[in-house]
């Protein structure tokens, strides 16, 4: 495809993870350098757009050296004079709903952009906390990114494209935020995912969409399948998989095209990471595409090897007393060929890092003993840039007949990372639970549950997670005790318990909602507890003003003012009032005016203490109705306004919602019969043939 004032000129990438190892003294600065390259690419080629597929930040709450060192490429690659050649048609007021500033940045009169990027939120860097805001929320108010594609809702998604226009080729941009792989699976399942489509013209438009969810199959619902995918599209960019498959393949169901960019640096030391990384410049122009494969330069070599010793029975012998030695030199002889190779690759690249990524996995099955890999890694600490984890060793389990009550919580991990498997924290406390001993099992709770609010407490420090998960599910249980009016009587309690938790358990939306409203109620007092510091701080301030101006504490004012003792009330005592708040009953729980300050729901009654199951019967009667709704809540108020539905009937209010150059309809995939799509194919190139609600806040 030619270059002029018809063809889209897109670089693609996807999985940056700025930050990743930042402390690392050798390899801390790969991410920010190969991300500098990325956008050296991009404006060496003149291109219209960066578009990013999520994870450009490795955690959900980046350093401040990482954001800043963000912040000094984007603002050195993409500020300039250069004029962007593109418009958008479509209501930004909707494509960028959730942004203050819902304008896309290079059209903003207070900024002056040369190069804009689009980009929507990966699982490492999504939206969290009692605000639900990002990093990538950051550098979008600062004008220097434009964030897309975020849905809050669990109950229905409607994407709505962003619509760009350069001469006569019209692009239609989708794009998802990384949403858990389990809860979109169930809402494509359910219909529950609707790709809107312009009104005018459908058949013209290029369809993209940008996704970043589990593409390889990690469980029975942990991944999403291609075939779930409308298939008007065009083509399909796929994040979060960290193997470069740039070159599009076309999928045989639905039609369309996917490229897998795959990630700019290695973060598991995995084969799916030894592959060469790319960037890929995507050429679009009417329907005809092209993708062209960039290399990337500055990301440091990884080499990889596997070694079976069963399989070398002549060098070998497991009772030899000098096997170990022997596998030793043997192992150390593979390490200095993957070296000179590293080393041979690196002379041609003078922008390589020095220190390569060495991996040898070795297979000991069959009676051999692994030698102290301590003492191995030291021959290497100057020549390589991962010495500590050079070798692996790792057995091959032995075929045996499946016993569930065989599995320990340690053999969990067993499992040698080098398959390429990842094991989530979710995961492991299910897996764990269900296999565990009879005494031990989880009672009232459920695993997924469970599973979901360690998640939160390990991924995105929610640090009151698991407490407000226990103390909801256990509130909802004895409501649902005192509604049945059961008897006091332990065994009648446990079987009434069992039979709701079962229940719960095969009812996946209910379980969702419970976990999402203990998140919300956690988020909620992580935001009391601020405002209780806050509080805390400036009544020490100003009672330690009152008496050392002589007044009593009779002249203390009954209401505080938030003065200029609030920073060094935070600074100095946030620590400890916080964990005091956190005991308090002010907490938000028989206090609804400061629940409903923090959180998107209204409590009418919570309870002021924590009960146990046996002591709320004993405290309680059958015939006194009023008496428990003192205790507990029987009912939820949302405060929230209906979830609004686009419809895509020509009503004035959809025109309203939209611009007027362009409107949306929504269209089920099965409508379109025909499509038109060339390809222009380069070398090897496979372009041959022609071929989800959002709650508004």
């Amino acid at each position: 495809l030619r270059d002029d004032e018809d063809t889209f000129k897109i670089l693609i990438a996807t999985d940056i993870h700025l930050g990743y190892l930042e402390k690392d003294p050798v390899r801390g600065n790969d991410t920010s350098v190969t991300f500098n390259e990325i956008l050296e690419h991009a404006q060496k080629n003149e291109v219209d757009f960066v578009l990013l597929g999520g994870d450009l930040f490795h955690e959900n709450k980046p350093s401040r050296k990482t954001i800043h060192t963000c912040l000094e490429s984007l603002r050195k690659y993409c500020m300039g004079d250069r004029p962007v050649h593109f418009e958008i048609l479509s209501d930004q007021a909707v494509n960028f709903q959730y942004s203050k500033f819902p304008l896309v940045n290079y059209q903003d009169e207070n900024f002056n952009i040369s190069l804009p990027i689009f980009s929507i939120h990966g699982n490492h860097d999504d939206p969290t906390g009692a605000d639900a805001l990002c990093a990538l929320d950051i550098l979008s108010c600062a004008g220097l990114l434009n964030h897309f594609g975020r849905s809050t809702s669990v109950e229905k998604i409607d994407i709505s494209p962003i619509l760009l226009r350069k001469g006569r080729t019209k692009i239609a941009l989708y794009g998802l935020g990384a949403i858990p792989d389990e809860r979109l699976y169930r809402m494509f399942v359910n219909k529950q995912v609707t790709m809107l489509r312009p009104k005018e013209d459908e058949d013209s438009w290029f369809n993209m969409f940008v996704i970043h969810q589990n593409r390889s199959k990690h469980g029975a619902t942990n991944y999403i399948p291609e075939q779930f995918l409308d298939d008007f599209i065009n083509l399909v960019v796929w994040g979060h998989e960290h193997e470069c498959k740039i070159t599009p393949t076309q999928n045989e169901q639905q039609h369309f095209y996917v490229t897998q960019p795959g990630s700019s640096v290695v973060t598991s030391l995995s084969p799916g990471e030894a592959v060469k990384k790319h960037v890929g410049l995507l050429r679009v122009k009417g329907k005809k595409m092209k993708m062209q494969k960039i290399a990337l330069e500055t990301v440091r070599t990884f080499y990889m090897e596997d070694v079976v010793l069963g399989d070398h029975p002549d060098l070998f012998n497991p009772d030899n007393p000098k096997v170990t030695q022997a596998i030793q030199a043997f192992c150390m002889e593979k390490v200095e060929m993957m070296l000179d190779n590293a080393e041979r690759e690196r002379l041609g690249n003078p922008r390589q890092p020095e220190k390569p990524l060495i991996r040898l996995r070795v297979d000991y099955t069959g009676g051999f003993e692994p030698f102290i890999i301590h003492r191995f890694s030291q021959k290497y600490m100057d020549r390589v840039a991962n010495p500590k984890d050079i070798i692996h060793f790792f057995r091959h389990r032995e075929q045996k007949e499946k016993n569930d009550s065989d599995l320990s919580f340690g053999k969990l991990f067993s499992r040698p990372t080098s398959e390429g498997m990842t094991l989530r924290v979710e995961d492991l406390v299910k897996q764990y639970f269900q296999t565990a001993e009879k005494k031990v099992q989880l009672s009232l709770l459920t695993e997924r549950g469970m599973g979901e609010a360690v998640q939160e407490f390990v991924d995105k420090e929610e640090k009151d997670a698991i407490e407000e998960l226990v103390k909801f599910q256990l509130e909802k249980t004895q409501r649902f005790l005192k509604e049945r009016h059961i008897d006091a009587e332990e065994e009648k309690i446990d079987e009434e318990v069992r039979k709701f938790r079962d229940s719960r358990r095969t009812n996946a939306e209910e379980e969702d909602e419970e976990v999402r409203e203990a998140m919300t109620r956690a988020r909620a007092h992580r935001s009391e507890d601020v405002v209780l510091v806050s509080a805390s701080s400036d009544e020490e301030l100003m009672d330690t003003e009152m008496k050392g101006s002589g007044d009593s504490d009779d002249d203390i004012p009954t209401t505080l003012s938030r003065g200029r003792g609030q920073g060094r009330g935070r600074a100095r005592g946030a620590r400890g009032q916080n964990s005091a708040a956190r005991g308090s009953s002010r907490r938000g729980r028989g206090n609804t005016s400061q629940g409903s300050a923090a959180s998107s729901r209204t409590y009418k009654s919570v309870p002021a203490k924590n009960l146990s199951i046996m002591d709320a019967f004993r405290s309680s009667k059958p015939q006194s109705s009023q008496n428990t709704s003192k205790f507990f809540s029987e009912d939820i108020i949302d405060d929230e306004p209906d979830l609004v539905d686009m419809h895509i009937t020509p009503s004035p209010k959809v025109n309203q919602r939209f611009s007027t150059t362009s409107s949306f309809s929504k269209r089920g995939s099965q409508s379109q019969t025909s499509r038109g799509v060339d390809f222009e194919s380069d070398e090897d190139d496979p372009f041959k043939s022609s071929a989800t609600t959002r709650r508004n806040k």
